[in-house]
């Protein structure tokens, strides 16, 4: 693992980055994905909150988000994170700065 940022000219090699922006969203998404969806506005918001902040201090909740992350099969790990505590109150806090 390297800690220095890429070369300029190997991250130019590589190619374009994956895509950005509404267009790529919508080749990926269906209709019902789409409804689920939340604005781009309401995710800012989750930047902004001082709560979410202090629960992301804890470095239990940061492994089990870097566990999902990395996780094969993330639907199972996600259902069996909902009976963690810290995770739920994780859940609930993001939950109710974009509702």
């Amino acid at each position: 693992e390297r800690c220095a940022p890429e070369p300029r000219r190997e991250r130019e090699a590589a190619g374009p980055g994956p895509a950005h922006g509404p267009a790529a969203l919508e080749d990926i998404l269906s209709e019902e994905d789409e409804q689920d969806r939340v604005p781009l506005q309401k995710l800012k918001l989750l930047g902004e909150s001082e709560e979410l902040r202090e629960l992301l201090r804890n470095p239990h909740l940061r492994q089990l988000l870097l566990s999902i992350d990395q996780a094969q099969d993330k639907s199972s790990l996600l259902r069996r994170l909902m009976q963690e505590p810290l995770f739920v109150e994780f859940a609930d806090c993001c939950l109710s700065i974009v509702e």
